[in-house]
């Protein structure tokens, strides 16, 4: 039997500390401290984002190796968030990443955001099937909306993305129009749940191709909401949950049509989600709705992998090592990288 491959992994690129540890591509422990200050704010505040990361790494890195019930002696590499990110958020756990490799004299490995939000379907677990190569992914979050086709563990192509705001951005700000308090995108699925759907029709933005575009549709919402509001100013508490439901449903809709366009073009048929806004309810069922309705094969991961999370830079981290796609100190933190 070969020798286990532990991999300490580490994400720090927005408000949330994170650490994880694998043992080859099953996630012993998956330890995640949420930031509350920023709902103050009504968003994240990068300098108190990066002070609460100092504050926070030491007792997550600790309470994940414990969780795990393995020594920091027994790891085989550290995996950590490069990139994108906020700067002061990656470069703390950066630094810890490459100060605890180098004392403990292991490999370090360098690890893209998006990229684990892709691979995060390979994590080994019960009840989820892992896609087959090639297939596409759709990555949605506060900062990306993106159609990825991925070929290999290591050779991914963005074939459509946001011209302007991301998805979980237009959710938040639609969010913050409707008075609700930060973050607002689960609390827009929360009353959607209740509420029709078709009770009021948007216009979708005519974007080419596979790109994808949310400030008109945000533009669009404002102008509604202020027109009605004039007219009756109790007119989001009478009909929140009608609201919600057709704003959710025409960015479920601008989603869907550009997936279909790239199965079109692309003749695969393999559709993956991650990224934050995947644990949208709606987008979720939708999603799952079109295997029977056009043949596809759709794969959701666990719910905790879809926000930002370590064990999706752990499971990049095991794959990076089994081809020794290591890094060294001089390995700089990136607010903006490569795909």
């Amino acid at each position: 039997m070969s020798t286990p491959i532990y991999i300490l992994a580490i994400e720090s690129s927005c408000d949330d500390t994170a650490a994880a540890v694998l043992e080859n591509n099953r996630v012993l422990s998956n330890v995640v401290a949420r930031q509350s200050i920023h709902e103050e704010y009504g968003g994240v505040v990068p300098e108190l984002a990066s002070r609460a990361h100092q504050q926070n790494i030491v007792p997550v890195i600790d309470v994940a190796l414990k969780k795990a019930g393995i020594s920091k002696e027994q790891l085989s590499a550290i995996a950590f968030t490069q990139g994108p990110g906020l700067m002061g958020s990656l470069l703390v756990g950066s630094s810890f990443a490459k100060s605890m490799a180098l004392a403990l004299n292991i490999p370090l490995i360098a690890v893209n955001h998006m990229h684990a939000h892709i691979l995060a379907h390979f994590i080994e677990e019960e009840g989820y099937d892992k896609p087959e190569f090639p297939f596409l992914a759709l990555t949605i979050s506060g900062g990306h909306t993106q159609i990825v086709k991925v070929n290999s563990f290591f050779d991914m192509e963005i074939i459509g993305e946001t011209t302007d705001d991301a998805v979980g951005e237009a959710f938040d700000k639609t969010a913050k129009i409707l008075g609700l308090p930060y973050p607002g995108g689960p609390l827009i699925d929360k009353f959607a749940q209740e509420g029709n759907p078709r009770a009021y029709s948007f216009t979708k933005p005519k974007v080419d191709g596979l790109n994808f575009s949310f400030s008109g549709l945000k533009t669009q919402i404002l102008y509604f909401i202020q027109k009605n509001s004039k007219e009756n100013p109790n007119f989001i508490e009478e009909n929140k949950n009608n609201i919600c439901a057709s704003i959710q449903n025409i960015i479920i809709q601008i989603l869907m049509d550009k997936i279909k366009m790239a199965v079109q073009e692309t003749g695969i048929k393999q559709i993956a989600i991650g990224g934050g806004v995947s644990a949208n309810s709606g987008i979720r069922k939708t999603l799952k709705e079109t295997e029977n309705q056009y043949g596809w094969k759709t794969f959701i991961p666990k719910f905790e992998y879809t926000t930002d999370n370590a064990a999706m830079i752990g499971i990049v981290g095991y794959h990076k090592y089994l081809e020794n796609h290591f890094s060294n100190a001089a390995t700089v933190a990136k607010a903006r990288i490569e795909f």
